[in-house]
């Protein structure tokens, strides 16, 4: 199913400065997939890391988590701290 997924930060810079992307995608891989193949220079951010927000609950490393029809789906770069 489409999806309008939102992004943020150098995330947005890394994927021509578009604010939001529709992609078609079942999973979290399938449109971590589909964006790397797009947006190439994403794959900068990757060893970072980017975390998924689907309907405003943060996600890291959830590859088979499937996208439900009319989620909120925000990339944002991984959030570490100290």
């Amino acid at each position: 199913m489409k999806h309008l997924v939102e992004l943020s930060g150098v995330i947005r810079d890394s994927a021509e400065g578009l604010a939001s992307v529709e992609v078609e995608a079942e999973t979290v891989r399938q449109l971590f997939d589909y964006m790397l193949e797009r947006f190439p220079d994403l794959n900068d951010h990757m060893e970072e890391g980017i975390a998924v927000s689907i309907n405003g609950e943060i996600f890291r490393d959830a590859w088979v988590r499937s996208l439900p029809e009319g989620a909120e789906i925000v990339l944002l770069p991984r959030i570490v701290g100290g």
